[in-house]
């Protein structure tokens, strides 16, 4: 049985948990009971789980100082991304706790005669809920909620890195949702298959390969399955964009949280002379710095790993380091310096890759439909920023762009919980998250007729 650790990366030697995983068994074990406690919970009625849900929004904001510090601790992410983690978490819990009394299906006129002809949806049963450990509070809650609401059981089996986050989650959940509903299962990749093995409706939000071997097997079972798999965002900067701003919204899309959100800002597209925005990136970088995640004014933390630090110091490296590729000294951590670089060659890793931390690429573009076309060149999709103070401008690269979500002069990081959230090619794959989009993937549609006996 495989023992999942994991690490304060701001005090490495700090140890959050240290626990035995629940292994294939175990799952299996928490899928059963999940089913059994997901036919009571779906027959009990809207308003039962509407008031579950708003409970359970109550708990977490009760805990919300504990929660944030636990996050911080964990997965070393800055004070105040902490706190907001919370608070989005509670608004999500709130918003979903509306939906059971959405409707569930329409009404329609029989094709011939008399009669009834109507749609409705119902929940699968269990929903397996594979997570990452950026975001160990809002993710998890995010793929929940909706499935709660919608009136399946879940199961969630968090990154490692992120365990102790979810169990305090499940702890303050008990009593609030009746037993079985939602279950936490602590573990590595042999849990992760047995949940995809066994769960009735699947999501997934992690790593490109680990995305498409999920995808490949809930396939094959014939289950319903949706996985966010990273993104290689870029940003592409208009001559009469406005400087300051946009570096500033650049430098904290590059290195807030140390640049660890799939929405990051990769690769900076600078159309025209690039010496403005480039010294303007550079000092916003250079001031935002490193520090402790604990500090409220910290905004670039620690990696959460060595192994994640290194990849960031090694990408560094084949350009031209502007500002950064370096470990700061002085910091008991995994720590990298805010990096930029350019005079890359076309087929660097900054270039084509994900690298999953506070580094970006700068790359010049002699007019925007080459900065479109190399935007789109790379295999993820998920969000690009726009950058200019033309509307037409703006419009056309919204249109052209191969992303899920294209921002206009706001950073690639930061979504709306209540709109659908994901993106192309091997960013995405299944239908949305977030939103009324999620309670649809939630839930099966039934068609029924009726006709009059006479």
């Amino acid at each position: 049985m495989t023992l999942i650790v994991s690490h304060n990366p701001a005090r490495p030697a700090e140890i959050l948990t240290e626990i035995p995983g629940a292994g294939a068994f175990g799952v299996a074990g928490a899928v059963e009971r999940a089913r059994a406690a997901s036919r009571p919970w779906a027959r009990g009625g809207a308003a039962g789980r509407a008031a579950a849900l708003h409970a359970a929004a109550a708990r977490v904001e009760q805990a919300g100082e504990e929660l944030g510090a636990l996050v911080v601790r964990e997965v070393g992410k800055p004070f105040a991304e902490a706190r907001g983690e919370v608070a989005r978490t509670v608004a999500i819990l709130r918003y979903y706790a509306q939906q059971p009394y959405d409707p569930v299906g329409s009404v329609h006129e029989p094709a011939a005669g008399a009669g009834l002809l109507f749609t409705r949806r119902a929940p699968y049963g269990v929903a397996g809920l594979i997570t990452p450990w950026n975001f160990p509070l809002a993710i998890p809650v995010w793929k929940a909620a909706p499935a709660l609401a919608a009136g399946n059981a879940v199961v969630v089996k968090p990154a490692p890195p992120a365990t102790a986050c979810a169990l305090r989650l499940a702890e303050l959940l008990e009593g609030v949702l009746p037993d079985g509903v939602f279950t936490v299962v602590p573990g590595g990749a042999e849990e992760g298959a047995a949940l995809v093995d066994s769960a009735d409706v699947v999501s997934f939000t992690g790593s490109t390969a680990v995305g498409r071997a999920v995808v490949q097997v809930a396939t094959v079972r014939g289950v319903p399955v949706q996985a966010e798999m990273g993104g290689q965002n870029a940003a592409i900067v208009l001559p009469d964009a406005d400087v300051a701003a946009t570096a500033a919204q650049l430098a904290g899309a590059i290195a807030g949280f140390a640049g660890q959100k799939c929405t990051a800002t990769k690769r900076v597209f600078v159309v025209g002379d690039p010496a403005p925005l480039r010294d303007a990136l550079v000092a916003a970088l250079e001031a935002l710095g490193t520090g402790d995640p604990g500090d409220p004014a910290t905004v670039c933390g620690p990696l959460i790993s060595a192994a994640a630090r290194d990849a960031v110091l090694s990408a560094a490296s084949g350009g031209r380091v502007l500002t950064g590729g370096a470990a700061p000294a002085g910091l008991d951590g995994w720590y990298a310096a805010p990096t930029l670089a350019d005079a890359l060659p076309d087929d660097h890793v900054l270039a084509t890759d994900e690298v999953f931390g506070p580094i970006a690429a700068l790359i010049p573009a002699p007019d925007l439909d080459t900065a479109l076309a190399r935007a789109d060149s790379v295999a993820h999709g998920l969000v690009s920023s726009v950058h200019t103070a033309d509307l037409d401008t703006a419009l056309r690269c919204a249109d052209r762009l191969a992303t899920g979500m294209v921002k206009v002069n706001a950073p690639t990081t930061g979504v709306d919980f209540h709109l659908p959230f994901g993106g192309d090619k091997a960013s995405s794959h299944g239908p949305r998250e977030q939103g009324k989009a999620a309670m649809d993937f939630y839930t099966r549609t039934r068609t029924v007729t009726m006709v009059p006996t006479a």
